[in-house]
């Protein structure tokens, strides 16, 4: 049998596995429950438009003429009708349904994308980043050796606060530049002039860019862009991931979908290339879609009735990040984020590294973070917070830290 070497010579765990492997050896023993503001899973219930449109399309499926077997590859026309109605026409975007593709997370998409390119593409984060998308490179061989806590061919952008957490352009060549805005773990946002920045470098050096967009619905300014697509050319040179899975409660129902617009375009051995057309032919090969109660619920969520109850949870969600910047900030502590996401980024006061500190408020206020290090080395210092807990919880949880500071 041969092994994948480059999977068998990647660093640890995963991040979010360790912080739960920590939590449950500790668990046992802690003097009251745990409140987790770590991993970013949502905690409200599914709204009731989304939950009756569950039912009743699962209730079809009990009917002969309402059953239905594999779903089409890109997924029902009715839900890559209601994406683009609900979530890309009313910014002034136009897409065609077969730009559409249903998936089952964004988490699936933006580690399978770089299947587009060569074994030998140059990929380029920003550091701090959420860690799949280097391991998802890490493990197709990509990024050369992992050597004193780096990657030896993997470019990095790093944002920090005395950059107001702003990637510089990349100064060496790339194949595909990831994006997250907001961004996860920073909560920060870019402007629609940083963002154009990025989409001109982009067309000048034929470089893809992976914009993940999962939190848009978090965004509480209208100034700034919920879609690359609302820059100019952004259609030509990117690709945009997008899940209900922080926006309608789906971590749980599994569905997203990701945008490739048939205008961008690549070039092998002087051919034009169609990346639209071969992400298509990518997917037929290699997934059978998402369910068709989950893609009625998930067109339900974007429905008028959908968006006003889910509205309300992003809402609720919102409040406690507004809750713990105010908190945090109150008690002389640096925050950022939480304005335009549901992550708060804590700078850790002292001299204690993010592992110390997470292991501090874990065995201390029997509260968990994420230790920002996890998400890169720039992250070393930080803690994330999430928001995504109930209110009581949330306020109970900031009593405790700010008692054991």
């Amino acid at each position: 049998m041969r092994l994948n070497p480059h999977l068998v010579a990647m660093p640890g765990d995963y991040l979010f596995a360790e912080v739960a492997r920590r939590v449950q050896a500790y668990a046992p023993s802690a003097p009251r429950p745990i409140i987790r503001l770590g991993i970013g899973d949502v905690t409200q219930p599914l709204a009731p438009a989304i939950t009756q449109a569950m039912v009743e399309a699962a209730q079809e499926m009990g009917t002969p003429e309402g059953f239905h077997g594999y779903p089409p590859d890109q997924g029902y026309p009715f839900l890559q009708q209601a994406i683009i109605d609900a979530d890309y026409a009313p910014l002034g975007v136009r897409l065609e349904l077969d730009e559409v593709f249903v998936t089952d997370g964004a988490k699936t998409d933006t580690s399978a994308l770089p299947e587009l390119l060569a074994a030998d593409a140059r990929i380029g984060v920003t550091d701090p980043v959420y860690p799949a998308y280097i391991d998802a490179n890490a493990m197709a061989g990509r990024l050369g050796r992992h050597e004193g806590g780096a990657w030896s061919a993997l470019t990095i952008l790093p944002c920090r606060a005395e950059n107001d957490f702003v990637p510089e352009l990349p100064a060496q060549p790339v194949d595909m530049l990831y994006l997250c805005y907001p961004n996860n773990p920073t909560g920060t946002v870019l402007t629609r002039e940083q963002l154009t920045r990025f989409v001109r470098y982009a067309q000048d050096t034929g470089t893809l860019i992976l914009f993940d967009a999962a939190y848009k619905a978090y965004i509480t300014d209208p100034a700034i862009p919920r879609s690359i697509y609302e820059i100019e050319g952004a259609d030509q040179v990117a690709v945009e991931c997008c899940s209900f899975s922080k926006s309608a409660g789906f971590t749980g129902t599994r569905c997203a979908y990701t945008i490739i617009p048939k205008a961008l375009k690549a070039r092998i051995d002087g051919q034009s290339v169609s990346l639209n057309a071969l992400w298509r032919r990518r997917v037929a090969c290699r997934q059978n879609g998402v369910s068709y109660p989950i893609q009625r619920a998930a067109a339900a969520a974007l429905s008028p009735q959908g968006q006003r109850q889910v509205a309300a949870q992003v809402q609720t969600y919102m409040d406690n990040a507004h809750h713990m910047v105010a908190t945090l900030q109150g008690a002389g502590l640096q925050v950022f984020g939480g304005v335009h996401a549901p992550y708060v980024w804590l700078r850790i006061p002292g001299q204690r590294s993010s592992w110390e500190f997470f292991d501090h408020l874990l065995h201390q206020a029997q509260v968990v973070g994420t230790p920002g290090s996890g998400f890169g080395q720039a992250g070393e210092g930080y803690l994330r917070l999430t928001a995504f807990n109930t209110a009581a919880n949330t306020r109970e949880a900031l009593e405790r830290v700010l008692a054991v500071l």
